[in-house]
Formats: structure tokens, C-alpha cells, sequence
């Protein structure tokens, strides 16, 4: 790194980096302070209200659920009013970035002028992560345009598993053709499926034996999975056989020993060409039903101190199994930040956006997180820096050991961040050590995961990680280039997306409810809108609540002729109008100019709907549960629908459901309600005349809404013969209590 600042400031070069603020941000910042005074009008309506209702409830001249009701509404908008005050940290500064790649990519760049780059690559199981997806990752990296002999590969196989060990060492016999293929062909897709899919047309000579190369790789592949065994017949030599022997019939996955192998060498590897080959190291974490594990982070530690050991390069990428190089020159982005002496000496991270393929064309189920991946973190950009995504990101090692002015040394020296590595990575001294720190009771009384390292503590470690590097100082920077640096892959049925993100809730509450609380820790140590940024992923769960009230509430109500909202004729309907028109039309303008399309937005609401009603609500509830220690249901279910018919649904835009799964019932039981109430609604407009339709013209529509919003829910219901509908066991149990709920309610509204 030094030898590239060094380089870089006696060249004279020209910037490698520019920025320029959002032009929205000085209407966003009018616009929020005419927003505010319109949502505490609203409140003080509310409160007035509702001290109005207690005195009559006091004597008795009104009933205790008008009392109730307003109570709930007031919760309900205090809950929305915050969550919008939090959003706005991602308006007040947004910063686009761009970067030149090219100065760096020159003749006058030598090999050593570059940092060395360690990549992580963690993968779990075979089945759910197939290891032909896990290798055109590592694929993608090995071929970066950068200095081969700078880049080392570290695959992380927290399953134990023989067959991802299998198909790392196919991958490196495939390597040796596909790096040189891509570099004599200036290939820009280096991944083999996604070049090979989208080049089926016209092959060459010399593409087709690539292909072929490829093919045979991934059939033997495929074929030692599907057995669940590596055959004899696979195994060509005495170092295979060696290695493969460390499974033995005691190995689990639950419980083993470490298994470290270099597969490929950079000191004495070559491609078919004479290349120096990237290092490609698998390693398989130790084991024991007796020792916590702690999940990725617990993986990615690994990683940090067995890479310490080998390389210690002084950059680290984390990427998912799945989410392959877009572009080979993308290290090279990451570089003209990290090698910029203004910025290099403040920042933890470069973070790229995750993008998705595979998306049907407008993307149901609102995968594609654009307000997540790209809206937001342009926004944070402009104070400390977007959060960590777990995924397509660019670190410093020194970022793991304390604060910028703080360095915390590790209880060994080989694993500080400045530490040399002068032996060999194949050397016996260097692997004893690699297989110690990769023990499983290694991090007994030492600060991993708690000063140093990925943090523990939550299930979303990436959020919480990124969290604590800039509470303790760091910054980081939002990378967002015209060619999309990284593609994964994106669930294709609703119940795993649900399930994703109900683990994405819990673990933000893990993080809400600790003592670095986003509000009172995080706004001390990063300033209050970045507190207040990071607040708005942390209580993402809180959004259940104005949803389920506003879906159950007006409805129920009106199925009962009681009104709850101002009349149509008077003056207090402009505000609602307002403010409900005003974070609609703002969202939708942020979104289009991001990139989107009105009907990918109107996707993207209607599952902030969903999961509020589903998602985050269970995941509230299973947070809250745990927390009491109170046995909780498993919701997490495996699909059942066949994988061809399932992929051939998703590509027409027909939402999955498939399985049955509570987190269903409380959203049919909404669209249920609704319905109901909203042709209920129409009858008592209709026998009431002009009289009735002012009293509950409001109601009207935000069931209205719901209908709309419900309409793939419906189709689910009632008109799919497939096996990706609603089974009838959720349906008549989202029946039985969407009629408990109009029981309920007639009881209590009556009375």
C-alpha cells in the first residue's frame, strides 16, 4: 500500500476519485422541515383527542373503545413518525461518487506497487449452496485484473464437507485454462456459467474446448454430490488421497478437526501459459457440539487469523458463496479510495452494492432492496460512510483491531495487521499455526468477536460489525459504478424471503436492545444522524406495528359503522392527505431516480407490507420470546414445491406460497379483513347515501388499498391449482381468525 501512495504522489497522477452532492438535497431538507410540521400537527391532534375522550371517559359519556382506539392510532403514527425522522439522515447529505480505474490500470504500474488482497468466501452446505455456484465465485476473483501473485483465495467451508473440498480442486485444474482464456480474450465476465450463458451463440474454436473443459468439470462435480461421496475413481494422486483422508467416519459437520489445504500455490503454481496462479487455500473451521460457533462471523474470524498466518494481505474482500465478480477491474475501484492518503488513514471499508440476477422483470418480492443496496447508502455517504452488507466489500485488515487512533493488538503477534509473513504458505511451521488459530476453543479468553474481528452479538453480524467500526471512529465509502461489480443470487419464494428477512429483523433487535442501542450508544459515538440511520434498520421490526393497526383496525371498525377518522368535508382530511401522498410521492421519486420503474416500486411497497405484517411481526415476537426464555416455534420451513415448475411461476411473476407457514396466516387474515370490510363498506355507502360516504370515506380507502395490495394473496386463495398456492390448512386458518376478529370486535365496539 505504501509503495502505491509512494508511486502515485511522484507521478503526479490526477485524482483517482471525485464527489458531488445530490441535487436533491437542499428540496429534501425543505421538504422534510414542511413534512415535520405537518406530523406534529398530526400528533397534537391525536394527544388532543385523545385527552378530550378520557375526561368523557372519566364521566362517562363515551365508551372505553374509543378510548382504546384513539390510543392505538396515536402508537401507531408515533411509530410511523419516527421511522420517517430516522429516514432522513439518508437525505440530509447524499454524495455520488466516481472513480477512474484506468489511472492505476497503466504500463508505468508495477506488480509490487500493489497491496496484496485476501478473499473470503464463506459457504455451509452443498445442497443449500451448491459447490459449482461457490466456484464460479472464487472463479470470478482469481481472474481479477489484478497482479495474480497478490491475490489469495480463502474458501471457508463451515459444513466440513468433502465435496466443496472436491470441487475447489477441480476448479484449480479448470483455473489454469480459464485465467489465460480470459486474459488473451480480455473477457469481461469471468465467471464460467454467466460467460458461457451469455456467449451460447457464436463459439470459437477455442471457447467451445473451454466450454467443454467447464462442462466436464461441473458434470464430475455434480456427479460426486449427487452421490454424496468422492469415488476412487476421482481421486488421481497421492496429495488427493491424502487429503480427503481426514474424513473419517467420526467427521461431522457438527464435529471435527481443522482442515487446512492449499490447493494452489502461487510460488510454484502455474497456469498452461507459465502465469503465476492466484493462492487457493481451503479451510474448514474446528468443530465441537461443546464450543459456540458463532455462525458467519465466528467463520470469518477464522478466516482473518488462518490468512494472518499465510499472507496478511493488508486489504480484505468478503464476498457471499453466490455472488460472483461483474467486473474484473473492480479491486481496482476499491483502490483509488484505499490508496488515497486524504481518505486512506479514516476508512474501514469500501462497500459496494449487492445486485442481484436472475430478478423476473418486476421483481415481486422487492429483491432487489434498491432503497437498502443503493438509495440509503448514498445517503450515509455523506456523514460516516454506508453500513457493511456482509458481502462485496473491500476492507482494511488494520479496521479489525481497534479504532483509527487506537490500535488493539491480538495475544499473538503473527496476527496483527502489520505483521510480515516471510515462510511459505505450504510450510509446515506456517500450516501448525494456521490449524491452531483455527481451533474451536482458540478464542477462549481472548477479545475475538468482541475488540477485534467480525462481532458477536447479534445474527446480522455484518450490520452490527460495520456498526462498531464507526462508533469506534472508522468511515467508510459507498462504491457505486456504472457496471455492477457483484451479482448474487435472489430467493424465488415468498416464504424464503420472508424467512431471510425475519432473521434480519431478530438480529437488528439483537442489536436494538444491547448496550450499543443505536439511539443512545450509536448517536454518541457517530453524531445523531448517523445514530439515527443506523436506527432505522435496528428497529425495522417496529414497522408491525402502524401496519397490523392500519390493517386490522379501520376495517374492524367499519364493519361496525364506527367512524375513526375525519369526515371527507372537513379540514383535518387535507393533512392526511398530505401526508400520506407526500412519503408515497417522495419514495417513488427517490426510486425512479435510482434506477427503478413505478411498478417495480409499487412491488417494493406492497412487500413493506407484507413483511411488516409477517416478517417483522414474528420476528418481534420470536426476538422477544427468546429473550424471556420461552421456547419458540421454529418458523423457518423447508420448499416443497418442485424447483423447475417453482422457477417457471417466478419468471411470470406469480408469487409463490407453496408451504404452509404462520407467518401466511396473519397475512391472509388481513387480506380477508379487508375484503370484507371494503364490500361492507360499499353496502353501508350505499344504503346510507352522500351522509355515509363522508364518515367513512377514509376507511373506505385504506382497505381499498389493502385489497389492491392483497391481489396475488386472493389468487392464492381461490383461483390456483398449482402447487405454489396457499394449502388449505393456512387458508381456513386465516379464516377462523379473521371471524375471532369480527366477533372480537363486535363485542368490544358494540359495548
Amino acid at each position: 500500500m505504501d509503495a502505491l501512495r509512494s508511486r502515485l504522489s511522484t507521478t503526479g497522477a490526477p485524482p483517482l476519485h471525485t464527489v458531488e452532492l445530490s441535487r436533491l438535497a437542499i428540496s429534501n431538507r425543505i421538504f422534510a422541515a414542511v413534512y415535520a410540521s405537518a406530523v406534529l400537527t398530526l400528533l397534537y391532534h391525536h394527544v388532543a383527542t385523545l385527552r378530550s375522550l378520557l375526561f368523557q371517559y372519566i364521566s362517562s359519556t363515551t365508551k372505553i373503545s374509543s378510548l382504546l382506539i384513539s390510543t392505538a392510532l396515536l402508537i401507531s403514527d408515533v411509530v410511523l413518525a419516527f421511522m420517517w425522522a430516522t429516514s432522513q439522515s439518508f437525505r440530509m447529505l447524499p454524495l455520488y461518487r466516481r472513480e477512474f480505474p484506468e489511472y492505476l490500470n497503466n504500463e508505468e504500474m508495477k506488480s509490487e506497487d500493489f497491496p496484496a488482497i485476501d478473499v473470503f468466501i464463506c459457504t455451509a452446505d452443498p445442497y443449500k449452496e451448491p459447490p459449482m455456484n461457490v466456484v464460479n465465485t472464487a472463479l470470478s476473483v482469481m481472474a481479477f485484473d489484478y497482479p495474480e501473485e497478490k491475490v489469495s483465495v480463502y474458501v471457508s467451508d463451515d459444513g466440513g464437507s468433502a465435496l466443496t473440498l472436491f470441487a475447489f480442486m477441480e476448479a484449480a485444474k479448470f483455473a489454469v485454462h480459464w485465467l489465460p482464456f480470459c486474459r488473451k480474450n480480455d473477457v469481461v465476465e469471468r465467471t464460467p456459467e454467466a460467460y458461457f450463458s451469455a456467449n451460447y451463440h457464436s463459439l470459437s474454436p477455442e471457447t467451445q474446448r473451454i466450454k467443454t473443459l467447464y462442462e466436464s468439470t461441473k458434470a464430475r462435480v455434480e456427479n460426486v454430490v449427487e452421490r454424496w461421496k468422492v469415488g476412487d475413481e476421482y481421486i488421481t494422486g497421492e496429495k488427493e488421497r491424502e487429503a480427503f483422508s481426514k474424513w473419517t467416519d467420526g467427521f461431522t459437520r457438527q464435529d471435527h478437526p481443522t482442515v487446512i489445504q492449499v490447493i494452489l500455490d502461487n510460488s510454484k503454481d502455474r497456469d498452461i501459459t507459465g502465469h503465476v496462479m492466484p493462492n487457493l487455500i481451503y479451510v474448514s473451521r474446528e468443530k465441537s457440539r461443546t464450543s459456540a460457533h458463532n455462525f458467519k462471523a465466528g467463520a470469518l474470524n477464522v478466516l482473518i487469523r488462518v490468512s494472518a498466518t499465510m499472507t496478511n494481505a493488508p486489504i480484505i474482500l468478503t464476498l457471499d458463496c453466490d455472488m460472483y465478480s461483474n467486473d474484473p477491474q473492480t479491486p481496482l475501484r476499491a483502490l483509488c479510495y484505499l490508496s488515497d492518503p486524504e481518505v486512506e488513514s479514516q476508512v474501514a471499508y469500501i462497500q459496494f452494492p449487492q445486485r442481484f440476477h436472475g430478478i423476473n422483470e418486476n421483481d415481486i418480492y422487492g429483491c432487489e432492496h434498491k432503497r437498502l443496496y443503493k438509495i440509503n447508502p448514498v445517503g450515509l455517504d455523506g456523514l460516516s460512510g454506508p453500513d457493511y452488507f456482509g458481502t462485496g466489500c473491500f476492507f482494511r485488515r488494520r479496521a479489525f483491531f481497534g479504532g483509527p487512533s487506537k490500535l488493539v493488538l491480538p495475544e499473538i503477534e503473527e496476527l496483527g495487521p502489520d505483521y510480515v509473513v516471510k515462510k511459505p504458505i505450504h510450510s509446515q511451521e506456517v500450516l501448525n499455526l494456521a490449524h491452531g488459530v483455527a481451533r474451536c476453543n482458540y478464542e477462549n479468553r481472548t477479545q475475538w468477536g468482541h475488540k477485534i474481528g467480525v462481532r458477536y452479538g447479534s445474527l446480522v453480524e455484518d450490520f452490527f460489525t460495520g456498526y462498531l467500526l464507526q462508533c469506534e471512529g472508522w468511515k467508510s465509502i459507498f462504491c457505486n459504478p456504472d457496471k455492477t461489480a457483484f451479482y448474487g443470487d435472489a430467493p424465488i419464494s415468498l416464504v424464503d424471503v420472508l424467512n431471510q428477512n425475519k432473521r434480519w429483523a431478530i438480529g437488528n433487535l439483537d442489536v436494538s436492545f444491547s448496550k450499543y442501542c443505536t439511539i443512545t450508544f450509536g448517536s454518541r459515538s457517530m453524531g445523531l444522524l448517523m445514530g439515527l440511520g443506523y436506527s432505522h434498520y435496528a428497529f425495522w421490526s417496529i414497522w408491525s406495528i402502524p401496519v397490523a393497526v392500519y390493517a386490522f383496525l379501520p376495517q374492524l371498525a367499519l364493519l361496525n359503522g364506527v367512524t375513526i377518522f375525519p369526515k371527507i368535508s372537513e379540514p383535518w382530511i387535507i393533512l392526511y392527505l398530505f401526508l400520506f401522498l407526500g412519503a408515497y410521492g417522495q419514495d417513488l421519486l427517490e426510486f425512479v431516480i435510482g434506477g427503478g420503474t413505478f411498478q417495480r416500486w409499487w412491488n417494493d411497497q406492497r412487500m413493506w407490507l407484507i413483511r411488516s405484517l409477517s416478517s417483522y411481526l414474528f420476528g418481534a415476537i420470536e426476538y422477544f420470546l427468546k429473550s424471556l426464555g420461552i421456547f419458540t416455534i421454529n418458523f423457518d420451513v423447508t420448499n416443497k414445491v418442485l424447483e423447475d415448475e417453482q422457477s417457471e411461476r417466478y419468471k411470470q411473476g406469480v408469487f409463490e406460497f407453496g408451504v404452509h407457514s404462520p407467518m401466511f396466516v396473519s397475512l391472509t387474515t388481513a387480506s380477508i379483513t379487508n375484503l370484507v370490510a371494503l364490500l361492507w363498506g360499499l353496502l353501508l355507502v350505499f344504503l346510507g347515501g352522500k351522509s355515509a360516504f363522508e364518515e367513512l370515506f377514509v376507511q373506505m380507502i385504506i382497505a381499498a388499498f389493502a385489497v389492491v395490495n392483497c391481489k396475488p394473496v386472493y389468487g392464492a386463495m381461490c383461483f390456483r391449482n398449482d402447487k405454489g398456492g396457499l394449502p388449505a390448512k393456512t387458508t381456513l386458518l386465516s379464516t377462523f381468525f379473521a371471524l375471532s376478529l369480527f366477533l372480537v370486535a363486535f363485542i368490544t365496539l358494540r359495548n
